[in-house]
C-alpha cells in the first residue's frame, strides 16, 4: 500500500491452492515489523478491495501468519502450528486491556485487535526469551 503497487490477488491465489505466507518487512515497503497489523491489514485490504467483507477470514489470515508462513519456507514440519515433534515457538498475550476485551472470536481478536505491544511472553523452541515486560506489568 506504501508503494502503491496494487493489490496481490491473494484470495485467487489461496482459491487455486498457492501457498501464501504473511510477513513484515521494514523500511522499503512498510517501517513496521507488528505482524499482527499485517493481518489486519491484509484481512481488511481485502474485504474493501473486493467490497466483500466474507472475503479473508480472518482464520485464513492467521494461519497465513502462521503454518502459511512456515510452509512458504519449506518449514511446515519443524513451525509453524503447535503440534508434537515441532519446535515450540508460542507467545502469550495480555488480555487484560480495554482494546482486547470482551473476547467474543478468540481468532478475529488477534486478528483485528490485537498488537505486538499486547505480547506479553515469549516462547522460543521451548525456551523462555521474554516474561511478563514491566512496561506490561499492571501491577
Amino acid at each position: 500500500m506504501k508503494l502503491a503497487s496494487g493489490v496481490a490477488p491473494v484470495p485467487d491465489l489461496l482459491a487455486r491452492g498457492v501457498t501464501v505466507g504473511l510477513g513484515t518487512d521494514g523500511c522499503a515497503s512498510n517501517n513496521n515489523l507488528d505482524l499482527f497489523q499485517e493481518m489486519d491489514s491484509a484481512a481488511k485490504l481485502h474485504k474493501v478491495h473486493r467490497l466483500d467483507p466474507t472475503v479473508m477470514p480472518s482464520q485464513t489470515v492467521l494461519e497465513m501468519a502462521t503454518l502459511g508462513g512456515a510452509r512458504v519456507l519449506g518449514m511446515e514440519k519443524e513451525i509453524g502450528s503447535l503440534e508434537a515433534g515441532k519446535k515450540a515457538d508460542v507467545i502469550v498475550l495480555e488480555l487484560n486491556r480495554p482494546h482486547l476485551q470482551p473476547v467474543y472470536n478468540p481468532v478475529s481478536h488477534l486478528v483485528y485487535s490485537a498488537t505486538g505491544a499486547d505480547v506479553r511472553d515469549v516462547i522460543i523452541d521451548g525456551k523462555m526469551v521474554m516474561e511478563k515486560p514491566e512496561a506490561l506489568d499492571p501491577g
